[in-house]
């Protein structure tokens, strides 16, 4: 009961802070204010603050309190603050920048996976996949499906510094699958063809056209986030 409290005014600060009703460089209301609005205790409001300073959204000042942090600060690989920016406000300039991000980092993932993906490896990547074409209705389940395909894929890549990126990457992933979902005639089936195409490439060790379709997997999803935004 207390941490799903917890989770909600964690939830509702960070909206209003990347909302604009709090403004960077403005102090938050006070632990008594917070206390009384949203009628808690000072330990959840502090336990909230320590949520909302991992997410470089708040900074706390000694003896003054805490403050909205500047946004260029905000941890955008959080998926808890990706998701309320994206919730808010169209941000065409953080759109482009995720859509740069992953054609940056995913394409070689594709890259090396078709180059070094094991036995191992390409079972879970199909087995991911085999999921996500039998929960293709589902969102949430086709979502968790399409976030283990990729984690497979990164992990038959088998660059280990990659690997200790996997949190920040899943979490850039997860944000944008879990708003680009289109379960419609027009878009599902073009979906699964691309993630088809792309565990074809690294089961056929095709570099090359493994790195093609992961970039028009990221096309076709930065397209589907621009016409929702």
């Amino acid at each position: 009961m207390t941490i799903a409290k917890t989770d909600r005014i964690i939830t509702t600060l960070g909206s209003q802070i990347v909302s604009g009703k709090y403004v960077p460089g403005t102090s938050l209301p006070t632990e008594a204010e917070l206390c009384e609005e949203f009628a808690t205790s000072r330990n959840i409001i502090r336990e909230v603050f320590r949520s909302l300073t991992e997410k470089r959204l708040v900074e706390i000042k000694r003896y003054r309190g805490a403050f909205v942090a500047p946004r260029k600060q905000w941890n955008f690989l959080d998926t808890d603050v990706l998701q309320w920016v994206l919730d808010n406000q169209y941000d065409p300039e953080l759109i482009a920048a995720m859509s740069e991000v992953r054609n940056l980092v995913e394409p070689a993932i594709a890259r090396w996976a078709a180059e070094r993906a094991t036995s191992s490896d390409l079972t879970l990547i199909e087995a991911a996949l085999n999921d996500m074409v039998a929960n293709n209705q589902d969102r949430q389940a086709f979502n968790e499906a399409d976030i283990r395909y990729h984690d497979a894929v990164l992990q038959a890549a088998h660059n280990s510094v990659l690997q200790q990126l996997n949190v920040a990457i899943r979490s850039l992933q997860r944000v944008v699958f879990e708003r680009t979902w289109m379960g419609d005639a027009a878009n599902m089936p073009k979906t699964l063809q691309e993630h088809k195409t792309l565990y074809d490439a690294i089961r056929h060790q095709n570099p090359q056209a493994a790195e093609q379709a992961a970039l028009a997997m990221i096309a076709s999803s930065t397209q589907r986030l621009k016409d929702i935004s």
